[in-house]
Formats: structure tokens, sequence, C-alpha cells
């Protein structure tokens, strides 16, 4: 159906760039998993609040100036040229504390950050179903 081809082209950059970030953080966090045993690793992380913080500042900017959402680049993540998040995890301090073969990584942190990250993204996801089920509701006029 031609409605429903559109709806497939419409975008919710706040959900859009949410569900790239939560999905570059959850590789950042599956590879500091499967390398907890690794001797000397130092875990990688991107941290959410700054993230969230950014995303907060880009939409002010939006509502002030008008145009499209854009992050700011920072340390850890910028926008390419097409609008895609790029990621550059930083390494995690040591909290002063590193285990016996030199690493920094505990599974039972890293669990925790990867459940955090999965309801964030889970947020993100809702919203966006939310949006477009909206927009579909208002152009055909039916209530599913």
């Amino acid at each position: 159906m031609k409605i429903d081809l559109f709806l497939e082209r419409l975008s919710h950059p706040l959900a859009d760039r949410t569900l790239a970030y939560t999905e570059a953080r959850h590789r950042v966090l599956v590879e500091n998993i499967a390398n907890i045993d690794t001797p000397g690793y130092r875990s990688r992380q991107l941290d959410p609040a700054r993230f969230q913080s950014a995303l907060r500042r880009a939409l002010e900017r939006q509502k002030a100036q008008g145009g499209a959402l854009r992050i700011e680049r920072d340390r850890e993540f910028h926008e390419d040229a097409a609008g895609r998040l790029r990621v550059a995890p930083a390494l995690e301090p040591a909290d002063n504390l590193l285990l016996h073969d030199g690493t920094n990584a505990r599974v039972e942190r890293e669990m925790t950050r990867l459940a955090e990250n999965s309801m964030m993204h889970q947020l993100a996801v809702e919203l966006l179903n939310g949006f477009y089920r909206g927009i579909k509701k208002a152009i055909t006029g039916r209530v599913e």
C-alpha cells in the first residue's frame, strides 16, 4: 500500500538519534563483556548522561533557530555529513582499582549497564512506534 511506503520514509529525529546511540553503546558494552578475561583490557564507555545532555542542547537549539536536529561534536560522538551518529568510546577511568590481571572491567557493572541501555533502547522504539501509529491514524482516519 502507498501509505505504508510513505510512512517508512518518515523519520523522528529524537528517537532516531537515541536508537543509533543505544545501538552503538550496546556494541561497546558487549565488547567489554567479551574481553572481561583479557589481561590488560581497559573497558570503554559511552556516557549516557553526556549523550542526553548533547541531545537536550540540540533540541533547544533547534527550537530557537529552527532547521534540522544536529548534535554538536563531542569527544565521544558526532554526526557525519549525512546526519548519522558516529561514536568514539572513551577508556573508562580505572576507579583507582585494577584487578589482578590489570583490567578494570567487572561483569556485574557491565551487565547492569547493558540492562539500562536496553531499557533506553526500548523506550526509543516505543516512541518511534507511537509516532508512526499517530501518523498512520491521521492519514487513514482509522483507529486500530
